[in-house]
């Protein structure tokens, strides 16, 4: 009988031993940065001649959701990271498997997509972009009723019952690109609004959209250039 408490002593302490060997486990993927080449590696398929690709999956384990962006760009016939990786959010419910987006899931579309479009409130910024100006009438419809549905119009325009304002109270649209998902051809109901916008702060999730720091997306601003055919891959776990 006088050996139990060690007994159990032991088995707390193989316990704790286990499960802090089981978190170094979990945060190993953040501790080692994947090289361009591997990668933009099972994608180079679907990039066609662009030239600059933001790279956005998650990285996470288990229960533990981390979202890294990648900007890549290719010289000569190398890929290299243009920045250092950049913490980022996405969709409340993660990545939707590809083709299944719809609207209102709270998920953020899997698939290859171009950027051609930058967005936000100051007149101008700082980007090689067609850049346009977010005014208080600036609205983008999410009402799958309306032949408007995922496009950018101005609000005496349109009758739709459901739409976004892209001037908004807060500071989430201040800077912003937009992602091409479901631009061309627009299928209604499969989801609108999709755009890499400043995050309301580390680690929120969004509602469909991806989402990083001000200072970052700044940096993505200042290196994108139509020329260069710029893409964005949003990659869901295989």
């Amino acid at each position: 009988m006088k050996t139990r408490p060690c007994f159990f002593i032991f088995i707390i302490f193989q316990s704790f031993a286990y499960l802090f060997s089981l978190q170094g486990c979990i945060f190993l993927p953040s501790l080692t940065k994947p090289d361009a080449d591997t990668l933009i590696g099972k994608h180079k398929d679907k990039i066609g001649k662009s030239t600059q690709v933001v790279l956005v999956r998650d990285e996470g384990l288990v229960f533990f959701t981390l979202v890294k962006l990648y900007t890549l760009e290719k010289q000569g016939n190398i890929w290299r990271l243009a920045f250092e990786p950049f913490d980022a959010s996405i969709g409340r419910n993660g990545f939707s498997s590809p083709g299944a987006k719809r609207e209102g899931d709270g998920k953020t579309p899997s698939g290859v997509f171009p950027l051609k479009l930058a967005f936000g409130y100051p007149e101008s910024v700082n980007t090689k972009m067609p850049y346009c100006q977010a005014l208080s009438d600036d609205v983008w419809v999410d009402d799958p009723d309306s032949p408007d549905y995922n496009r950018w119009v101005k609000l005496e325009k349109t009758r739709a019952d459901s739409f976004e304002r892209m001037r908004r109270d807060d500071d989430l649209y201040k800077y912003g690109i937009v992602i091409e998902y479901n631009t061309d051809p627009v299928v209604r109901g499969n989801g609108s609004a999709i755009f890499l916008h400043v995050w309301k702060c580390a680690g929120m999730p969004t509602a469909g959209c991806v989402a990083v720091s001000e200072e970052n997306i700044l940096k993505i601003l200042e290196w994108l250039n139509p020329a260069a055919h710029p893409l964005i891959i949003l990659e869901a776990e295989d």
